[in-house]
Order: structure tokens, then sequence, then C-alpha cells
């Protein structure tokens, strides 16, 4: 059991039998409510129920396009329905969606009930379930109304990701792979050297990608200012994901954040000079693994309008995190519309060449 301390909470990565009873007291909640949808229920819950005792089950659906007012909706109603008083307990079992809405809708209940963790996909594991950030999606933007709180703690063991599909997995690594341009070439190394996708389900790499997240949340818990490298890729990449999320074929977070890092690199390339090099060999790294998606010119403007509203922007201006090297990030980078539909450009560019080769 190996134990990442934050500064009000623990992430324990391990053996959820090991660490489940050792994170917490359950016995000292007036009753306990566990989030799931219908996925991590017929997958996951049987692994925690052991642990339960009495409590009551709220299923949501599946997906980003449930992250919502009205899901956030059908889960207060639930916590009011069952009389739950502020001594109660929200246990968010699930991937980033389930850990953002259950957390957000645990902090506004009543002022404020606890909440824990326990991430069952790549992407909540490395990434979504650490640093506080909770959030509903709104007309149409990302994580547009949320605040920051933190849970009691986190509980991450890697069985859960035996239960998940390859697409699942590859968009988990996207943020793995962020992590990595960000702060710690050795987990560039290790993803570049990989030949399948079961070494993803490794203790020490999951370990290596959440250390680098805590140590910047440490630094900035409430983005303030360095906390904002970790938007890498994500400017552009949620702006994929809005729009595709209103289309029959949305995409998967990390699918449209691994665009993001492409595009992301190019203006990182052209604008402050980073090796085109890493831009190459990341470009190589996504063709590989992930899907091959083209950017239709006819959605750019749509792309565009969807930036101008991402909440990291200030004044107006669209604000990127890029990198001027491998562990050289700078924030505030303010980009032109002719460079951004440049790097839709290129990005398209390669995809399309990869897809014939």
């Amino acid at each position: 059991m190996r134990e990442i301390k934050l500064k009000n909470y623990s992430v324990y990565l391990g053996d959820i039998k090991e660490s489940f009873p050792k994170a917490l007291n359950i016995n000292n909640y007036s009753s306990v409510y566990v989030l799931v949808d219908e996925l991590t229920e017929k997958y996951c819950l049987n692994l925690v129920k052991p642990f339960l005792g009495d409590y009551s089950l709220i299923n949501i659906p599946s997906g980003e396009s449930y992250k919502n007012i009205q899901g956030a909706s059908s889960i207060w109603q639930h916590l009011i329905d069952h009389q739950a008083d502020r001594k109660a307990l929200l246990i968010n079992l699930g991937g980033g969606v389930i850990g953002d809405m259950g957390g957000f809708c645990a902090s506004t209940f009543k002022r404020g009930i606890d909440f824990l963790q326990i991430p069952t996909t790549l992407l909540a594991q490395v990434d979504a379930s650490i640093g506080g950030k909770l959030a509903i999606d709104f007309d149409q933007i990302k994580n547009c109304i949320g605040l920051f709180n933190d849970p009691v703690c986190i509980l991450i063991d890697p069985v859960f990701l035996s239960t998940l599909p390859d697409q699942q997995l590859i968009s988990g690594m996207t943020e793995i792979l962020k992590h990595g341009l960000l702060a710690d070439r050795s987990i560039l190394d290790k993803l570049y050297q990989m030949e399948s996708l079961n070494q993803l389900v490794d203790k020490q790499l999951i370990y290596d990608a959440i250390y680098v997240k805590k140590q910047v949340v440490g630094q900035d818990p409430f983005e303030k200012g360095y906390r904002k490298i970790l938007n890498l890729g994500h400017t552009i990449g949620h702006a994929i994901e809005s729009f595709y999320l209103e289309t029959n074929e949305p995409l998967l977070h990390g699918e449209a954040i691994a665009i993001g890092l492409i595009c992301e690199l190019y203006l990182s390339h052209h604008l402050l000079g980073m090796d085109q090099n890493v831009l190459l060999q990341l470009d190589k790294f996504v063709q590989k693994w992930y899907p091959h998606i083209l950017l239709s010119p006819s959605n750019y403007a749509e792309f565009f309008h969807l930036l101008l509203n991402d909440k990291k922007n200030e004044h107006g201006k669209i604000c990127f995190s890029l990198l001027e090297q491998i562990e050289k990030p700078v924030i505030n980078q303010e980009v032109s519309k002719d460079w951004i539909l440049k790097s839709f450009d290129f990005y398209n560019e390669k995809a399309t060449t990869n897809a014939q080769d």
C-alpha cells in the first residue's frame, strides 16, 4: 500500500481490501450513499460491497452527456428523498464523470457533506480524481459550473482497470502522456517504448503520474497560476470534445485531448521554439494508438466559438498552456485565431498521411 499525501487528504494506491478499512471508519457516518453508473454497478460495486454495511445506491447513466444540471438534480433529489443529513457520506465509484459530478453534488448539498473518491478508470486514477476540481457542464461548455473541494480520501486500485475496454485505457493514457511532457521525461520514455496496453496497468506508472499532479496541485491548489500547466492540450481538446459531444459520434475525453496535444505542441514549436522532434514523436505515438479522426474545416468556426468560452480565458483573450521544451511548460500564452486554425490544418495533414500509410 502506497500513500501519497496532499495537504488535506491522502491518495491510497493499492489493494482496495487494505485501503478502504485503513482510510475510513464508515461507521462514523449517519448514512452512506454510493454513486454509480450502469457500468460501475455491474463491474465494480461487488469489489467494495464487503466494506459498506448499509448503503443507498444512486444510479446515473454513464457518459459525459449526463454531467449536467439535470444529472446533478437527480443526485440531490435522491439524497433529499432518503433524508440525508450533513453527517452523510457519498462514495463516488466510477470514472471522471462520476467523480466530478458526485463531488460537486456532495459539496453543495446542505452546504457540503463528505465524499470519497474511488476512481475506476485510468483517466480518473491518474488525473481527474486528484486536485479537488469538481464541476458539471453547462450550455455545451465543459466544467463551466463548479468549485474546489477536497474528498475525505482517494482509493486507487489497478484491479478496476481490468474491467475497462481498450478505448478507455487509451483515453486515460492521454493524461499520463501529458504529465510526462510537463514534468517527467521518464514517463514519456515508458509510454513511447510500450508494446501493449496491458503495460498501462502498472502501479509504478500510475504512481509516477499521480505524483506529477500532486506536486503541481500542492504548489497551486486553486489554479491561480502554476497549476494552469495542467491545461496543456485541454484548451483545444475541450473545444473538440464539447463539439463532438453534440454529435452522433462523441469522443472520449482522452481522445479529444490527444488531438489537443498535437495542436498545442504545434503551437509550442512555432511560437515558443520547442524542438520539432518533440511534436513529431508525440504525433507518431498518437497516430499509433488513437483513432484517426479528421477535423472538418467546415467545423473550424464552431471549434473557435467554443474556444472563446474556455474558462481559462482572461479579458477576452484565448490563453494556452504550452511547452518551451519537455519539462518546461509556460502558462497564459495568448494565441491568435490564425495560428489556432493552422494547428487544426497540421493535425489533419498528419492524420490523413498516417491513415493512408
